[in-house]
């Protein structure tokens, strides 16, 4: 592999913000560092918002309490407790069934928001990976590597300043991002700082072409 490549080291996010997939398009490859050491305080490991009927809103994907505090979350299994699942489903429904592309989209996303997603997805990191793996087709941006990939692990390639760089846990990036297309924007004005999914529901295809603008 070459790796005077742009090798973006990014921490693993649940259907991640605008900003976080922007530095993916930013960047020539992205590594996704499920070897962090789980540490419950980083919520946005398992949980993202969107803007509904009210305005914000998080949704969080329960996980079941480690074995071990030492664990990395790559190893952290989602909770079977409760049908968060369907709740997820209905806040995705009311929040964006009457944008466009919705239900375009919304047969692919039945696996990940239906009964036996706990079997279909064990542990956080499959879920997780799902998303990200739709998220990116959608967008046109390239799959991540695999951390063997890399010739001496990601950790060791974090470390090389010129063929990696890290992103804060949140995915920021540290500027305005500019307003575009909400549903309900009439209403509630415009609500920034969402996960990427509402970019995606309320733009569709475009929003490919609202992140190439940003990546210029």
């Amino acid at each position: 592999m070459n790796f005077e490549k742009d090798i973006t080291v990014i921490p693993p996010l649940f259907c991640g913000s605008i900003g976080h997939y922007l530095h993916v398009r930013s960047s020539d490859a992205t590594v996704i560092d499920w070897g962090r050491r789980f540490d419950k305080r980083f919520k946005d490991t398992h949980r993202f918002a969107i803007a509904d009927t009210r305005g914000r809103l998080e949704l969080t994907v329960p996980v079941a309490k480690p074995e071990s505090s030492r664990c990395s979350w790559g190893d952290v299994r989602i909770s079977d407790h409760g049908k968060w699942w369907d709740v997820h489903r209905v806040a995705l429904e009311s929040a964006y069934g009457r944008t466009p592309f919705f239900e375009f989209y919304f047969d692919k996303l039945l696996p990940m928001l239906t009964p036996g997603v706990e079997e279909r997805f064990p542990l956080l990191r499959d879920l997780s990976d799902a998303w990200d793996g739709w998220i990116r087709s959608l967008l046109l941006l390239p799959a991540p590597l695999q951390q063997d990939e890399l010739a001496d692990g990601c950790i060791q390639e974090r470390s090389q300043p010129h063929s990696a760089s890290c992103i804060d846990e949140a995915g920021q990036l540290p500027v305005d991002l500019p307003p575009y297309w909400q549903v309900r924007a009439d209403k509630l004005g415009f609500i920034s700082g969402l996960s990427v999914l509402d970019l995606i529901f309320n733009l569709g295809p475009e929003a490919v072409l609202y992140l190439d603008r940003l990546s210029r």
